[in-house]
C-alpha cells in the first residue's frame, strides 16, 4: 500500500505539473517559484540523499531543526516520502537536518546534515564539523527519481510534537482543511510545523501555496500579484 506523502508525490509531479505550487518571498527581493514536476524533483533528490547516502528506511526519525522555508518543506516531504517520521520538538531523533550545525547540537545523531538557506547556495558558506554533510553540495548529484528500496506501511510514525500522527493520517488528521484549488498564504512567522500542515492542506486538494519570510510585510501588491485566495 503507497502511503499518502507518495501520493502527493505523485499528483503534484503528475497533475498540472508546470504549475506553481511553492513560491517562496524571502529577504533581498529573494523569490523561488517550484512548479509541481520542480518541488517532485527537489524532493526525489533529497530523498534519495537520505536513502542512498544517510542509510535512512522507514520507521526512522529526523528532526527538522529549521525554520518554515522551501527547502524546509522540501526535506519534509523527502522524510514522509521515504516513510520517515518528522520530529519537530527537541526528542530524540537518528538524524538532524539544521541550519545551525555549529551550534553543538550534534550529538547523539547518527548524521547530522547542514542546510544553507540561502536560494542559490551551492555548499555550505564556511567550514563545516567534522562529518556534517553539506546538502547543497551534495543534493544535486542523486537522482530525480525516486525509487523506495523498502515499502513503507502506513501504521509508522510520521509526526512527533504536540501531537502524533501515523503515516496514514498525515493528509487527513495532520493536513489542515483548504478550500479546493485554494492559492494560500503561509506567513512563515508561523513556525515549520504549522506552515506544513496548511500547506499539505491546501496541497490535497490540489491547490498552491505562497511562503513568506517573516521579515517580509505581505502587501497588497504581493497578494495581487500572486493572486491570493481571499475569504
Amino acid at each position: 500500500m503507497t502511503i499518502p506523502a507518495a501520493n502527493l508525490m505523485t499528483a503534484l509531479r503528475s497533475g498540472h505539473a508546470t504549475s506553481p505550487r511553492l513560491t517562496w518571498y524571502g529577504p533581498d527581493s529573494e523569490r523561488v517559484e517550484l512548479s509541481g514536476r520542480v518541488l517532485d524533483n527537489w524532493v526525489a533528490k533529497t530523498s534519495n540523499l537520505l536513502q542512498d547516502e544517510l542509510d535512512a528506511e522507514p520507521g526512522m526519525a529526523v528532526r527538522l531543526d529549521l525554520p518554515a522555508h522551501w527547502k524546509s518543506f522540501v526535506w519534509a516531504l523527502a522524510a514522509w516520502q521515504l516513510g520517515l517520521e518528522v520530529v519537530f520538538d527537541d526528542s530524540s531523533a537518528d538524524l538532524l537536518v539544521t541550519d545551525k550545525p555549529d551550534d553543538g547540537g550534534g550529538a547523539g545523531f547518527d548524521a547530522v546534515v547542514a542546510v544553507p538557506l540561502a536560494a542559490l547556495a551551492m555548499r555550505w558558506p564556511g567550514e563545516l564539523p567534522a562529518g556534517v554533510v553539506d546538502y547543497a553540495a551534495e543534493v544535486r548529484s542523486h537522482g530525480d527519481v525516486f525509487m523506495a528500496h523498502n515499502e513503507p506501511e502506513g501504521d509508522l510514525p510520521a509526526v512527533r510534537s504536540t501531537t502524533a500522527h501515523a503515516h496514514d493520517a498525515l493528509m487527513d488528521g495532520f493536513a489542515a482543511a483548504q478550500e479546493p484549488g485554494v492559492r494560500l498564504l503561509v506567513r512563515a512567522a508561523d513556525g515549520l510545523e504549522e506552515g506544513l500542515a496548511a500547506s499539505l492542506g491546501a496541497w490535497k486538494q490540489d491547490g498552491s501555496v505562497v511562503l513568506v519570510h517573516p521579515a517580509l510585510d505581505v502587501t497588497e501588491h504581493l497578494l495581487e500579484n500572486e493572486r491570493v485566495t481571499r475569504r
